[in-house]
């Protein structure tokens, strides 16, 4: 069993998800059971994934959960494009959080990579 608090990419997914739950205080009201909940649902399940895959046994299942951590930060990257193109997001808030994403996405690829060449 690993300590998630003790990693760099889950560290990193929780700052980001926080800067999420930030960026859409400002979404419209009739969006928020629409895509104010999708994109803090997916953010949040970032981290989640990473941690609930600290808590399961053996690197197979621990890297099961990060694949399906990937999966939510590059539904997140989608999310952030729409929010942006229906102008919920300026440029100013967009641009930061889709490097964000970019960043988790290739931390998390990089560390299944590593749990693949060790197995």
């Amino acid at each position: 069993m690993r300590d998630f608090h003790n990693l760099k990419v889950w560290e990193k997914a929780h700052v980001f998800t926080l800067a999420i739950y930030r960026a859409t205080i400002t979404f419209p009201p009739d969006e928020m059971y629409g895509l104010t909940s999708q994109l803090r649902r997916a953010g949040a399940s970032v981290s989640a994934n990473i941690a609930e895959g600290c808590g399961r046994g053996g690197q197979t299942e621990f890297r099961r959960f990060l694949t399906i951590a990937l999966g939510s930060a590059s539904e997140v990257e989608y999310h952030l494009l729409l929010a942006h193109d229906l102008d919920y997001l300026t440029d100013e808030t967009y641009e930061p959080l889709h490097e964000e994403a970019t960043q988790v996405k290739r931390m998390l690829t990089a560390l299944i990579q590593r749990l693949r060449a060790d197995s």
